[in-house]
């Protein structure tokens, strides 16, 4: 019989290390497939308004009829030169810009071979044509790229042509006046236009696939340690986090470069830091909780299946309202908003899936001996040997706690009548602030309550009207400059020229109410033979298409500007007065369309969200009063959030504006991932309800699970922080204001303002439910720790 049991036990162990090594294997081949996959999303990025675009808007449908008046669709870059001192240029120089045209055609494009392009030359449609400015002191280079063309990706690297033929036109600029280049002819030159400034935007991003995954997992790396004090375990963690994020990035990759949906930089940085941070959380919880079931049993696999049952729920509730707040995001006008809700849920479910199944798997690497993994701090089991037959499974369904059976002790009578003190072995700190909370409730809720209202009173001083491409750039870049000088110099040429479709009958009519719009400065009518620069007259008769004309229409600030935005504003009013058929597009068109849209998404959406998880929070807590009280707490934390982030805008870091997706985005993350720690916490307390009461129970509640549920704060806040290394206007303020605002959903909010408000309203807390009658089931044995 013996030996049967020894084989049998031998049987089991063999099957649980094959499952622990088929889990890691997996997950393995996951890393090896997926990590070249994340490598190349930046490869099948779009990052053009346009695209983004719905059919319906006007700008949409200028762009598709302005097609038919070229030949091919240009994309133009446009070499701006100026003199360093500002004096006017001489024969000799305007000579050398001359030549710096005539070697564009041979400028090699770097990293292609075979029968790719080869040359700027390859990917242009016309000759370079050098245009002097009417002061005299800077002369223009217009280089037509084919947009077709420019748009594929080439080389080695696979980077876009038009980034390639930008890189090729700088480096020849810089290059000696004896090779083309403008080098030693006191000449300053920017490479600037639709071109320029599209390269600018793909190398600012290039950073999201390198320097931005670094510094989060640095930090989350360091924020581990300081919480563990091991060697090995912050490494478990963060090997957990990075395949996750293989497998997001294997999935999104597939599905962006098949057209299935939109991937754009913002939204691959936004999926890096969300996977990173939401894979570290749910290991945190899960950690947590197989080191207390370690202390109450001497076999690994069994503390690890308790430990997996208890935190399986509220870990897929916090996942689940993520994913769900998120998917909210579908009903966006703009593809870029709707592809980001199915891009993060993507990475959220595979945190899930790493924090369930991988995490696990490593952290039972060695059986019996599996506690290593915590050295030099190293659980041990405190009571018999509880995987005992007789043992009975654990109850809790919240990480970070022990309630087994295990060396257990009844509350006392004391205690079970004192509902404003709290002490839990081993969260002296966190019984503390119980206590604190419980002899004060309404004092502290009342005070918490009035200061984020106070912070939210400043949410209206945010400029979510939109910004303009050169306010973009946190630093300087060439496109930006660029465009400056060409402002300085070349009144009436725009890089992007405002287009305006209009029957024929219409075109003097047009012209001349464009002529007297507001910010308007030149407004002409394409004809038959080319113009010199974009924007400027040409010989020829008016190009008929159809029975329509098409209207270069100038702005006096730069066609990427704020201020250009509105001046199309007030074009499209006049031309729609005056020819109501007529249609209104371009670059600034396109972005007054996306803030549109952006707007619209925000009326919508918002309250779409906080009904989805409203519902959400009463199917889990069973109360609608406490999933009212909790989804207040939180949106309230928001506006505080938001509120204080715009002073700091405005005044601390003179930012320019904000794009309106930037509250939007804020306030999906922030409810949904708010609402997770509330999760967490008053899980626990609805639980603890059940044996001693709301008071005790959320007294309980908050001390057990404080220390894991702030380190998970932390570590979302810090991974949310590295957006800021991206030097991007949209993602730098989306970095403040979501690690703001996690910092004070888990430093303010779950720890004071909710516990606190619970603790006051009592049992009432859980109406219309039995429990919100003062319905408990018969007092449990708990552990020390748990008490």
């Amino acid at each position: 019989m013996l030996s049967n049991r020894a084989r049998g036990n031998r049987g089991r162990g063999l099957l649980r290390g094959l499952v622990i090594l088929a889990a890691i294997g997996v997950w393995l081949a996951i890393g090896a497939f997926g990590g070249q996959a994340q490598g190349s999303l930046s490869s099948v990025q779009t990052n053009d308004d346009a695209a983004f675009l719905p059919a319906s808007a006007e700008s949409t449908q200028a762009a598709e009829l302005a097609e038919q008046f070229t030949d091919s669709e240009t994309l133009p870059a446009l070499v701006v030169a100026e003199t360093a001192d500002g004096s006017k240029l001489t024969q000799e120089q305007l000579a050398d810009v001359q030549a710096f045209a005539d070697a564009v055609a041979d400028a090699p494009l770097e990293g292609t071979s075979g029968d790719e392009p080869r040359t700027v030359g390859d990917l242009s449609i016309d000759d370079p044509v050098v245009v002097p400015s009417e002061d005299g002191q800077a002369a223009l280079v217009v280089v037509s790229l084919d947009a077709a063309q420019a748009s594929e990706d080439l080389g080695a690297d696979e980077s876009s042509g038009s980034e390639l033929a930008v890189g090729a036109l700088r480096a020849l600029a810089g290059a000696d006046v004896a090779d083309g280049g403008l080098t030693g002819t006191g000449l300053e030159a920017w490479v600037t236009g639709p071109a320029g400034f599209v390269a600018d935007l793909v190398s600012a991003f290039g950073a999201i696939d390198t320097v931005l995954l670094l510094v989060a997992l640095g930090a989350v790396l360091v924020i581990l340690a300081l919480v563990y004090r091991s060697p090995f375990l912050p490494f478990v963690v963060i090997l957990t986090a990075v395949l996750a994020l293989c497998l997001a990035g294997l999935v999104v990759y597939h599905l962006a470069a098949n057209d299935v949906l939109t991937l754009n930089g913002q939204s691959q940085g936004i999926l890096s830091i969300l996977v990173v941070g939401a894979s570290v959380d749910y290991a945190l919880l899960l950690v947590a909780r197989y080191r207390e079931e370690l202390r109450a049993t001497s076999s690994p696999y069994t503390a690890m299946r308790r430990a997996v049952r208890a935190s399986i729920e509220p870990i897929a509730a916090s996942a689940g309202t993520v994913i769900v707040g998120l998917l909210c995001l579908l009903l966006s006008d703009l593809s870029s908003n709707r592809s980001l809700g199915p891009v993060a849920a993507i990475g959220i479910v595979a945190a899930f899936l790493s924090a369930t199944t991988l995490l696990p798997a490593m952290l039972l690497v060695g059986g019996r001996r599996a506690r290593w993994v915590f050295w030099p701090r190293v659980p041990h089991a405190l009571g018999r040997h509880s995987d005992a037959p007789e043992a009975p499974e654990p109850t809790t369904t919240t990480p970070g706690t022990t309630t087994s059976t295990t060396a257990a002790a009844a509350p006392t009578a004391e205690d079970a009548d004192d509902d404003t003190h709290v002490d839990v072995a081993g969260h002296g700190v966190w019984s503390r602030v119980a206590g604190f909370v419980g002899r004060h409730d309404r004092v502290v809720w009342v005070a918490t309550a009035v200061v984020l209202a106070a912070g939210a009173a400043f949410v209206p001083t945010l400029d979510a009207n939109g910004t303009g491409d050169s306010e973009v750039f946190l630093t300087q870049v060439d496109s930006v400059d660029g465009e400056e000088a060409l402002t300085r110099h070349f009144e009436g040429v725009s890089a992007q020229p405002a287009i305006v479709i209009a029957p024929e009958a219409d075109a003097d009519a047009v012209v001349e109410a464009a002529e007297g719009s507001e910010g308007i400065t030149a407004a002409t009518v394409v004809t038959d033979q080319p113009a010199t620069a974009p924007g400027m007259p040409a010989e020829g008769d008016p190009l008929v298409v159809d029975g329509q004309v098409r209207v270069d229409v100038t702005t006096e600030a730069p066609s990427d500007s704020q201020a250009a935005v509105e001046a199309v504003a007030d074009l499209r009013t006049a031309v729609h007065d005056v020819s109501p058929d007529a249609l209104v597009g371009g670059a600034a068109a396109e972005r007054l369309d996306t803030q549109l849209a952006g707007q619209h998404d925000l009326r919508v959406i918002v309250p779409v969200v906080l009904a989805v998880i409203l519902l959400i929070l009463v199917l889990l807590l069973r109360s609608v009063l406490a999933a009212v009280l909790l989804m207040a707490a939180n949106v309230l934390s928001f506006g505080f959030a938001l509120g204080v982030s715009a002073l700091v805008f405005n005044h601390v870091l003179d930012f320019p504006g904000a794009d309106p997706a930037v509250p939007l985005y804020a306030f999906c993350f922030l409810v949904a991932l708010g609402v997770d720690y509330s999760i967490f916490l008053m899980t626990r307390v609805r639980e603890e309800s059940l044996q001693v009461g709301t008071r005790r129970g959320v007294l309980r509640g908050l001390a057990v699970t404080g220390s894991v549920i702030t380190s998970a704060g932390v570590v979302l806040a810090a991974t949310f922080a590295a957006l800021g290394v991206i030097p991007l206007l949209f993602l730098a303020q989306l970095a403040v204001i979501v690690a703001f605002g996690v910092l004070v959903d888990t430093l303010v909010v779950r720890s004071l303002l909710v516990p606190a408000l619970v603790h006051d309203v009592g049992d009432r807390v859980w109406w219309p439910s039995r429990l919100g009658r003062g319905a408990r089931t018969p007092e449990r044995a708990v552990t020390p720790s748990s008490r």
